[in-house]
């Protein structure tokens, strides 16, 4: 027992076994074969390696945004001159990734609590004939106020008791108030981190100086890396017209993308600006459109005479989204190992598609089936002999 334990470990440590392989000289067979191996090849160094980069480890950046809008403006409505800067137009004014630039406005002065009536709309919601149409306390949905119980008569609405007089939103300003806002400028201050790799980057990279920053203004052509963009061009390259989307609202996006090989010098990991267009309205789309740009409401509020007062603003405007996106890569061994190991593997597809073909397709394939694959069959085991038949034939030489 102890020596056929031994022998079974000594064959299981000390011997090699290779499969059996067959040398078949088909050259339609062999031709895909190559083929297929040329293709597998071309993909790892070609996808793999040079455009996946699949040598490098991978590091997603995190960024931070912070921006400055200027620009000025003058109006002229209702013979009160007006002049509008940044403190005015931005909202908020912190300076952040998302913010909302002023393009047109509707304004309602004066405003203080009290009774008032209703503001009729298009589709007669808020009309009413006698005081039983007004039910005190209640408030419609598309109303303004809660309702007193009383139904005035010149105007055939109820009379709420909100801020009066209403605001009437029914006619948008048609040009743009500020349509001068496409000559506003955005200065875009971007920093990101790739902590995997200890680096931080800046948009203002080793080229953009002070003096670059005073007189550039980007351009993806002859200044690709200026941090300074145009209102107008924004909205322009996001595929809007800036008429249409200065007069109800909308949003673009400003995509800021770092694709950087950090396996170069660090001077050649920069920026690049992209814009598209979230959300907008153009004028063949105003009547098919239920919720038209985008717009906000804010107040002012002030005393007057002893009563609060407040100027009441529907603020259409271009909402900005910046999106920071960053990727770094950088040489490692481990994901060099990988990938080499994933593409060997890929390289069985060969040997199983030249398989298929001798074994199914050609037509000698019952031939390379033979030489491919060796059968073997268990012989069968003799019935013993009884032992007397045995003692009798077995020759009792040592007789003689």
């Amino acid at each position: 027992m102890k020596p056929q334990i031994k022998r079974t470990l000594s064959n299981f440590f000390f011997e090699y076994e290779t499969p059996r392989q067959v040398l078949v000289r088909n050259k339609r067979v062999a031709v895909v074969c190559r083929l297929i191996q040329m293709g597998v090849l071309a993909y790892i160094i070609g996808w793999v390696f040079m455009y996946e980069k699949g040598y490098q480890a991978i590091d997603i950046a995190i960024g931070s945004v912070l921006t400055k809008m200027k620009g000025v403006s003058f109006t002229n409505i209702s013979q009160k001159e007006r002049i509008w800067d940044a403190a005015d137009f931005v909202f908020p004014e912190q300076g952040g990734s998302s913010f909302v630039v002023m393009t047109n406005y509707i304004a309602t002065v004066g405003q203080k609590q009290d009774k008032c009536p209703e503001l009729p709309d298009g589709k007669n919601k808020n009309k009413c004939v006698t005081d039983q149409d007004c039910d005190e306390g209640k408030y419609k949905r598309t109303g303004n106020g809660h309702m007193t119980g009383k139904c005035i008569s010149n105007t055939s609405t109820c009379e709420i008791y909100s801020w009066c007089p209403v605001e009437d939103d029914r006619q948008i300003p048609d040009p743009p108030v500020l349509l001068t806002a496409e000559n506003y400028t955005l200065f875009i201050k971007n920093s990101i981190t790739f902590r995997q790799f200890n680096v931080v980057r800046s948009n203002l990279v080793e080229s953009v100086n002070q003096s670059y920053i005073s007189t550039c203004l980007y351009h993806p052509k002859t200044d690709p890396l200026c941090p300074i963009f145009r209102l107008g061009d924004i909205v322009e390259r996001s595929g809007f017209n800036f008429s249409d989307i200065a007069l109800v609202g909308g949003a673009v996006g400003v995509l800021i993308d770092w694709d950087c090989n950090l396996d170069l010098s660090i001077r050649y990991c920069k920026p690049k600006y992209e814009f598209c267009g979230l959300y907008g309205t153009g004028k063949n789309e105003r009547e098919e459109k239920a919720s038209l740009g985008y717009n906000f409401r804010y107040a002012k509020y002030y005393v007057e005479n002893g009563v609060e007062k407040r100027t009441l603003m529907k603020v259409f405007g271009v909402r900005i989204d910046i999106i920071v996106h960053g990727r770094a890569g950088k040489f490692d061994i481990i994901p060099t190992f990988t990938a080499i190991g994933s593409g060997v593997g890929i390289f069985g597809v060969a040997t199983v598609v030249c398989d298929l073909l001798l074994l199914y397709l050609v037509p000698k394939r019952d031939f390379y089936k033979n030489m491919k694959f060796k059968h073997t069959e268990i012989p069968e085991e003799k019935p013993a002999l009884p032992q007397s038949q045995t003692e009798k034939d077995v020759p009792k030489l040592w007789s003689q």
